[in-house]
């Protein structure tokens, strides 16, 4: 049996965004997202974000609002904290507007700002600049009925002793990823054994099956009505 402890969670969906304490988070619908903006993270001016493209933008914003809400997201040293994120479509919609920029005039107009974010990865190097993560990003796309492969490989990279805590979640822009839905949602996974308070226990059994505060979970969606109903 593998058990973590889910210290913090935060998400972005159509009905709005922040982090898991607020109470807020009624789970994900269809329609479409509103453009996350600067003011809506940080304080201060950030030209750094404004440069990132929608995608990127929105996975760094459920990742803030996860660690803020684990009270992880101020640092003085840097943290074995690892980050994995499955995606279905990507950056897709990124590269086909790269993609447009570099066809007219062989080229010569094609646009650095867009290219430096053609990689779904991008914004995991952009979160652990940040906030100081060392541990190991990741982009998967598990193509798993239940998507919930990407949880059980945080788990057991935090059982194995990889890293001390692994941030994990979902990001899509469209309707065609784990949440069936455009969105996303990270979590703080931590071991069992640290002593902080967390909203709630993550267990896999020997068979293989996963449960979240005493609820079986067997799909992500069955994931996001647990989390919406602390």
């Amino acid at each position: 049996m593998m058990n973590c402890n889910v210290a913090g969670f935060g998400w972005v969906a159509v009905d709005g965004l922040g982090a898991g304490k607020s109470g807020t988070f009624h789970g994900f619908t269809a329609g479409e997202l509103a453009p996350v903006t600067r003011q809506d993270l940080f304080d201060r001016p950030d030209r750094r974000f404004g440069r990132m493209d929608s995608f990127s933008k929105l996975g760094l914003a459920a990742i803030t609002f996860a660690l803020r809400d684990a009270g992880l997201e101020e640092w003085q040293e840097k943290r074995s904290v690892g980050i994995l994120a499955d995606t279905f479509s990507g950056c897709l919609q990124t590269d086909c507007d790269y993609f447009n920029s570099v066809i007219p005039d062989e080229g010569v107009f094609a646009s650095p700002q867009l290219f430096a974010y053609t990689l779904s990865n991008t914004f995991l190097g952009e979160a652990a600049l940040r906030f100081g993560l060392t541990g190991n990003c990741q982009v998967v796309n598990c193509c798993a009925d239940d998507g919930l492969s990407v949880i059980h490989q945080a788990i057991e990279s935090i059982q194995w002793g990889e890293d001390e805590r692994v941030v994990v979640g979902f990001c899509e822009l469209s309707s065609n990823g784990a949440l069936n839905a455009p969105g996303a949602l990270f979590m703080v996974l931590e071991a069992a054994d640290v002593a902080r308070s967390s909203l709630m226990a993550l267990t896999i059994n020997q068979q293989g099956a996963m449960s979240c505060h005493g609820k079986s979970v067997d799909t992500v969606t069955m994931l996001v009505e647990v989390l919406a109903g602390t």
